[in-house]
């Protein structure tokens, strides 16, 4: 395989990682860490057991509880049928293949993707897997990380390896400064209502500019988080200061001398000067808006100045009803009853506090 002599972060994660390149087939990329949850594992590991296969790196494997656990009453135990099976299965699973699991009981457990950076398990340059789409949240640190399906679950189970066609890389700049009372979700709606939720398919994102260096690990997740909105593979952002400050002395980052060291290797890990993008976007931090969806996905969206627009196709149509929302309103005009905080996309602690 040929490497060019100046790649971007992207290019030059993807490039150590892969195992096995082919012409006209996907990379075979190894995988630095798998995150399991109940949800989209049971299959996979019951396609292990059927075949007689261990799983191959449990020690590169983290499995927790996480879309099935009830938000109160976790003491009585969880009511629900479905997600109290799935939870047992997990349980069950992870003892029998010895992967660690964060379960009910564990001080450390949470939404997947809040976790797994809290303990410092995502650095930069690693490659990270989940069966979540939202699993482009750990690109904030520099990291290739993508959601992927049951049947991928199992393989990666398998063999710590995923077959995935490598995408072309997209830069998207935002210059200057956010606007006051303007939060990173509103900086990820604006730029998904530019370009659609489908105009970042084939594509890698590289979120740049001052306006993204300016903000905190946790606003970084958020605009990494969504970038699966925007029909991205992952998004990601440049380590920098702002990032080791965030994972210096957390439980799983590197100590001592290995913490020096791996600071050598992620300095290099920021796209060289020159490099090539295959989509260049640029946005003016101070030319947007607060913005809030009227609909169902984070493509149906306005500034709050705005109206809710006469539906387009019946798409559109079935999510203003769904909203049981007229077009014409005034944003500003609906009284709230409901408020919906994004599990993994912006209700960490910090984000809470803020």
């Amino acid at each position: 395989m040929t490497v060019a002599s100046t790649r971007t972060l992207y290019e030059k994660v993807w490039d150590q990682h892969v195992v096995r390149s082919t012409p006209g087939e996907p990379d075979l990329l190894y995988v630095d860490l798998h995150l399991v949850h109940e949800v989209s594992s049971p299959q996979a590991f019951e396609g292990l057991r059927l075949n007689g296969r261990r799983v191959r790196r449990p020690d590169l494997t983290l499995a927790m509880v996480d879309h099935g656990v009830p938000t109160l009453g976790r003491a009585s135990g969880v009511r629900d049928p479905l997600s109290r099976r799935q939870i047992e299965l997990l349980t069950e699973n992870c003892r029998r293949f010895g992967i660690p699991l964060l379960g009910l009981d564990d001080p450390r457990q949470g939404i997947v993707h809040v976790v797994a950076p809290e303990q410092g398990m995502v650095q930069p340059g690693m490659t990270v897997v989940c069966g979540d789409s939202h699993t482009s949240t750990h690109g904030a640190f520099g990291a290739v990380a993508f959601g992927i399906g049951t049947t991928e679950v199992e393989l990666v189970l398998a063999t710590q390896a995923v077959p995935v066609k490598r995408r072309r890389s997209m830069a998207i700049t935002v210059r200057g400064a956010l606007g006051p009372g303007l939060q990173p979700k509103d900086l990820i709606l604006n730029l998904i209502a530019r370009i659609g939720v489908d105009g970042a398919a084939g594509h890698a994102i590289e979120f740049r500019g001052q306006a993204i260096t300016a903000l905190s690990m946790e606003g970084r997740m958020t605009v990494c988080n969504m970038s699966i909105e925007a029909g991205g593979l992952c998004g990601m952002v440049a380590p920098d200061d702002t990032t080791f400050a965030f994972l210096e002395g957390r439980p799983e980052a590197p100590k001592g001398a290995g913490w020096e060291a791996a600071l050598d290797r992620w300095r290099e890990l920021p796209s060289d000067p020159g490099a090539e993008f295959d989509s260049v976007l640029s946005l003016d931090a101070g030319s947007l808006e607060p913005y809030v969806t009227w609909g169902t996905n984070p493509g149906q969206s306005a500034p709050i100045s705005g109206r809710i627009p006469q539906p387009t196709d019946e798409t559109a149509e079935r999510a203003l009803r769904y909203m049981d929302l007229q077009p014409g309103t005034a944003l500003q005009d609906i009284a709230l009853d409901r408020v919906f905080i994004g599990s993994c996309t912006n209700a960490r602690l910090e984000d809470l506090r803020a």
